[in-house]
């Protein structure tokens, strides 16, 4: 495989993995079915390459380095692949979760429900905008796929990585469901800790790297050591996305601090604080939590609540625990210093984002 940017070079890295995803989007175009409105293709088209952190296809690419893979334009379409897949799991969660912020931008129902709105067209917009924004998720879905397969590796290689994949799939669908699930049921602690594993953890950062050093044949300890590394930092990850989702700046999130508050988000955090309020902060908390007209107010009252109560604090600490043990196990997996270089800079970028 020809090298074509330094591999340590990460601003150069997501840039190629956009123009992958560029390119493969291009050469979807002349395939859209003649007389099929192109609302569809030209709105995936702006969701995809219009912004993102590209952790998924950055743990990917250096899973298939420290697997002893060399640098090239396959690797770097396989793990933008998986971008897609992400985007198919952004645009059904907003619709799940009622979000209709994403990326700074409405989301891909909202989009569309604003547009039958602005139409004037028959019928029901907020329908109209699930229902398309359900076939965009798929479209995506569908592509990754297909991006994954025709990335010009082998296809042995192509066969051990999607085995990975097609697990990830199904656990990030089955953890969508028992988040589902954890909103009517107890609201532990334990509960909301599974479903991060399940929903975000793995798939952000565990699943990611496999299928990179599967790609390349890693040897089964090299597997277990990057699940080791993975699931913990995966955990402090989706901790802190539900930090910065109550406490964040959305002008730097990208999404409003009241829809996770307003869904009654059963996250680590409001399960803490429910543990440890008091009789009037628990009356307050069924009250405002999970209310869907709360107001700026209100929201201030909950952050209060998970301030007192202790729980920012042992979000926190939390979040601390876990990224010491995947560094801990990092420091003591098979693999070259480059790359464990590059995993540990990723490690703090994932934990140690701004509010």
């Amino acid at each position: 495989m020809t090298v074509t940017a330094e591999p340590t070079d990460v601003s150069g890295l997501r840039a190629r993995f956009d123009a992958e995803l560029a390119a493969f989007l291009d050469r979807q175009g002349p395939d859209w079915p003649d007389g099929a409105p192109r609302g569809v293709f030209t709105a995936l088209n702006r969701f995809v390459l219009a912004g993102g952190k590209r952790l998924r296809p950055l743990f990917c690419y250096w899973g298939w380095r420290g697997a002893g893979g060399s640098d090239g334009t396959p690797i770097v379409m396989a793990a933008a692949a998986l971008e897609l897949f992400h985007a198919f799991a952004l645009i059904h969660d907003d619709i799940l979760d009622g979000s209709d912020r994403r990326r700074g931008e409405p989301s891909v129902h909202r989009l569309f429900a604003d547009l039958h709105a602005r139409s004037s067209w028959r019928g029901d917009p907020e329908a109209y905008g699930r229902n398309t924004a359900l076939l965009c998720g798929d479209l995506c879905a569908a592509w990754s796929d297909q991006m994954f397969h025709e990335c010009g590796l082998t296809a042995d290689a192509i066969h051990r990585g999607y085995a990975v994949f097609a697990l990830m799939r199904t656990e990030v669908i089955a953890g969508e469901y028992l988040d589902l699930v954890s909103g009517v049921g107890d609201g532990s602690v334990a509960s909301a800790l599974t479903v991060i594993r399940m929903k975000a953890a793995r798939y952000t950062v565990t699943r990611p790297l496999q299928i990179g050093a599967t790609l390349a044949g890693a040897a089964p300890e090299l597997v277990a050591a990057l699940a080791e590394f993975g699931d913990p930092l995966g955990d402090a990850f989706q901790l802190r996305d539900d930090v910065l989702g109550v406490f964040g700046d959305p002008a730097v999130t990208g999404k409003s601090v009241l829809d996770d508050l307003r869904e009654g988000k059963p996250t680590v955090m409001m399960a803490l604080a429910r543990d440890a309020a008091d009789r009037v902060q628990t009356a307050r908390l069924r009250e405002l939590f999970g209310n869907p007209a709360l107001d700026a107010e209100g929201a201030a009252e909950l952050r209060g609540i998970i301030v007192s109560t202790g729980a920012r604090e042992k979000i926190e600490q939390m979040i601390r625990v876990r990224a010491e043990a995947a560094l801990a196990t990092l420091a003591d997996a098979p693999v070259d210093e480059s790359t464990r270089a590059a995993l540990a800079a990723l490690a703090a970028q994932v934990v140690d984002r701004p509010l």
